[in-house]
């Protein structure tokens, strides 16, 4: 039959849709630009009103039969939008029933606009109030006390209880548990406030978790940084010990890392997991590489940063894609990480290993994951003919960010046996072993022969398993 609302057609409709999807970027905090984006109470209001368009649209169109083919035929107009690559990720889940709470859509994005501004909150808390008590003077003259009335009530019929840990209970489920047809009468109950209410209290919880998990992680780092440099061998097993003594009987003692050394480059490779820093990049990786390979290169071109640039801006790109291609793997790296203890074997029989290792994993058919292929592949021709960048990047990002699949794996190896060999000019950057006569044992390139070894041959099946997830 196709569509017959007679209010307004398709065509209209979809493009009323369209800038509402606009009004929901801006409403995120943020231009296309990137600048912040500027709301006042009047203008929020105008977003409420698209909101309530939306709603009463939608709740009409499914209320009764004779519309239910206009109202299947939106919803698949809608889903064709969301499902073109170049449509934006955060609001892919965009349907007829997101729209049937239209409402309570939009108050999420204006209250998780980040950072939420005191003047943003004071406009939106503005516009909330001021759209309640105008639908309320069409149903009553004295709307003023009804509205307050409605406030004594607000936290009973909410539901807003705190949970034994601290979060707040969902008294509105997201929009893809939402039936198109028989529940869109159910979601759209309540009113501005309560949507504002609801938001600030979830958004408070959120808040006091990141701050929990930040108190945590900066006690974790103390406690780190405090074992590294206070007592080390109070931790050393007695295995350890007799492995080590019985190399140095053995005369091997010179070619040894010493315990001191090994703790402290675990202990500074570790804090780098547990930096804020790192965690809000990988979070922002996270979210970055979820998104169609279009859409993320885009965002990376249109930065336009290069090496000629700065060198701190294009670093910090390189890390970003790195940590890109870890975000699946996170928390068993981490693990593991944490499990690595000390081996006395000697860097020059752990990189002479690590060759021969790599050559035998080499063999072994791997499955590729897509989105770190598609990472790896464009990093590549970032770092085209400029590999000294992963240089400047901390050792155990790149030791574990690079599979052993991808090309990029093998020049970064090259250029450890250049620099192992001494067959470098810029040798005197990462340690002057072999011009002071030394064995590599604690500097920063045995440093990094050591983390390749212990992920690439030691935990070869966590990297294996880990690529494919």
């Amino acid at each position: 039959m196709g569509w017959n609302y007679p209010e307004i057609s398709l065509d209209e409709m979809m493009k009323l849709i369209k800038g509402f999807v606009d009004i929901l970027i801006l409403a995120s905090g943020y231009q296309s630009s990137g600048f912040p984006a500027h709301w006042d109470a009047h203008n929020i209001k105008k977003a409420f009103q698209w909101a309530l368009f939306f709603e009463n649209v939608i709740r009409h169109l499914s209320s009764k039969d004779v519309y239910l083919d206009s109202f299947k035929e939106l919803d698949a107009t809608v889903n064709e939008m969301t499902a073109n690559p170049s449509f934006p990720q955060g609001l892919s889940h965009l349907s007829c029933s997101t729209l049937s709470r239209a409402r309570a859509f939009v108050s999420e994005y204006f209250i998780h606009a980040l950072p939420l501004r005191d003047a943003h909150l004071s406009a939106f808390l503005r516009a909330t109030v001021e759209m309640d008590l105008d639908e309320l003077s069409k149903m009553v003259d004295d709307c003023f006390n009804m509205y307050l009335k409605k406030l004594m009530l607000l936290d009973s019929s909410l539901d807003l209880v705190l949970e034994p840990r601290g979060f707040v209970k969902d008294s509105y489920k997201s929009s893809s548990d939402v039936s198109p047809l028989k529940k869109i009468d159910k979601c759209t109950a309540g009113d501005f406030t309560s949507f504002a209410v609801q938001g600030l209290s979830k958004r408070q919880s959120a808040l006091s978790c990141i701050s929990t998990v930040k108190a945590g992680l900066d006690v974790l780092s103390t406690a780190v940084k405090h074992s590294s440099c206070t007592r080390p061998y109070n931790s050393f097993s007695e295995e350890n010990l007799n492995q080590v003594r019985a190399l140095a009987l053995m005369g091997g003692e010179y070619d040894l890392v010493d315990f001191v050394t090994w703790n402290c480059w675990k202990s500074r490779n570790f804090l780098y997991f547990l930096d804020m820093r790192t965690v809000r990049l990988a979070s922002g990786a996270s979210m970055i590489f979820s998104a169609p390979k279009s859409q993320w290169v885009q965002v990376f071109e249109q930065l336009h940063i290069s090496a000629e640039g700065s060198d701190d801006d294009f670093s910090e790109i390189i890390e970003l894609l790195l940590l890109g291609c870890i975000g699946s793997k996170w928390s068993c790296l981490i693990e593991y990480f944490m499990s690595v203890s000390y081996d006395s074997l000697p860097i020059s029989k752990q990189y002479h290993e690590l060759c021969k290792g790599i050559r035998h994993l080499h063999s072994k058919e791997e499955m590729m994951n897509f989105k770190d292929t598609c990472i790896l592949e464009y990093l590549i021709k970032l770092l085209s003919g400029q590999l000294h960048h992963l240089w400047k990047l901390p050792p155990v990002l790149v030791s574990v960010a690079i599979p052993l699949w991808s090309p990029l794996f093998g020049l970064y190896l090259s250029e450890i046996e250049t620099h192992y060999k001494g067959d470098t000019l810029t040798m005197s950057r990462f340690c002057t072993c072999l011009k002071d006569g030394k064995e590599h044992k604690d500097c920063e390139l045995a440093e990094r022969i050591w983390l390749l070894y212990i992920f690439h041959i030691c935990g070869s099946h966590l990297m294996s398993g880990a690529s494919s997830a």
